[in-house]
């Protein structure tokens, strides 16, 4: 089995986008009901577009541990040649940090807390409790 330590910042990246990926289809699906593959592919955007990543980055920075810190910050100090014309180079920054994050806690197993720092950084149980509370 390869050491995390030896996965480069690239791959780690490229796993991450598609943990988050799964985490935003889970959520869009199970919690909020979509269907159909326009709906779907609109709502995501939302989630995976790097300055919504930049912002759910904000949010949970300060709940990382000191590992997951590490992580993040080898992501985020990567050089970046293609960002976006949609994103900042810091917003890019932090989008990639947080899938290299992503990619860390996939494959090291923590699924719950890819769970837990998803809700987070977009907010999710503090929109449920507010949707609950409207619904009565």
């Amino acid at each position: 089995m390869t050491d995390l330590c030896d996965i480069t910042i690239p791959a780690l990246a490229y796993l991450g986008d598609c943990v988050i990926e799964k985490c935003v289809r889970t959520y869009l699906v199970l919690e909020r009901g979509l269907s159909t593959s326009a709906h779907l592919n609109r709502a995501s955007l939302d989630f995976v577009r790097a300055s919504a990543q930049s912002d759910a980055m904000t949010r949970i920075e300060p709940v990382l541990t000191e590992a997951e810190g590490i992580y993040y910050r080898r992501g985020r100090n990567t050089g970046h040649s293609n960002v976006p014309k949609s994103a900042s180079v810091g917003e890019y920054r932090r989008a990639t940090g947080m899938e290299v994050l992503f990619g860390y806690l996939s494959l090291s197993g923590q699924e719950a807390r890819i769970d837990e720092l998803f809700r987070i950084g977009y907010q999710l149980d503090a929109g449920r409790s507010t949707a609950t509370q409207q619904d009565s």
